[in-house]
């Protein structure tokens, strides 16, 4: 049975360890290899090109973020899931724009890892729900120095190629809600909210949360006091 090649970087034992042990009792999956900083990170990743990096922020010689722009370009196939115990949206947003393909908390339930994993190796961009809801709150905060009240949207929600359905949908992802939160709202199966989402994106052009919102923010969908 073909199983995905995993490495783990993170300079706290207990993590790894942790980490190790839920993925290894795991069908599909194989740790290859664990790393306490981010530059060993980078070393490992180009001599095991692995299927996916379970990467932390905060490591000594070179942290998370700082190393996910060299293990990309090293192998551009490898997914990265961000697992760390900070949430803020400054934090996230480095991250996926510095090359993460998904973003969870340390103190996410077990079953919230393997769903993450799942998603990344899908091609999807997975973030915990709390994390959204910080993504939200990032692009809908004005600029340092600015004017502290948010700019008037106008919604032009008939322009958009997207069906009344889908609108309702795209509202509620990117203010942090779960698929099963959404589903249960407007009297959906999961399955069907999850094929909304990736036609959604498809049809926007889209491939990432964070621009999934930048879009709903600038086309009126979601406003301040929503957030």
């Amino acid at each position: 049975m073909t199983k995905y090649k995993v490495i783990l970087a993170d300079d706290h034992q207990l993590i790894r360890a942790g980490l190790r042990s839920l993925i290894e009792d795991m069908d599909h999956y194989q740790v290859v290899a664990e790393a306490l900083d981010g530059e060993r990170a980078i070393a490992l990743v180009e001599l095991h090109r692995p299927d996916l990096l379970l990467l932390d922020i905060t490591m000594p010689r070179l942290d998370g973020i700082q190393a996910l722009p060299g293990i990309k370009a090293m192998s551009p196939q490898t997914r990265v899931l961000i697992v760390s115990m900070y949430e803020g949206g400054d934090f996230v947003m480095q991250a996926l724009r510095a090359g993460a393909d998904g973003y969870m908390l340390k103190d996410a339930a077990a079953v919230e890892l393997a769903l993450a994993m799942h998603a990344v190796l899908a091609g999807r961009t997975y973030l915990s729900p709390s994390v959204s809801a910080a993504v939200v709150a990032q692009a809908l905060s004005p600029p340092l120095g600015g004017d502290s009240r948010p700019a008037p949207l106008q919604r032009i929600e008939g322009d958009l190629p997207l069906t009344p359905r889908q609108i309702e949908i795209l509202q509620r992802v990117v203010r942090g809600h779960s698929m099963k939160e959404v589903a249960f709202e407007l009297g959906l199966s999961v399955k069907t909210v999850e094929a909304h989402r990736a036609q959604i994106m498809e049809r926007l052009g889209i491939r990432n949360l964070p621009q999934l919102v930048l879009y709903a923010v600038r086309h009126g969908l979601v406003s301040p006091e929503q957030r």
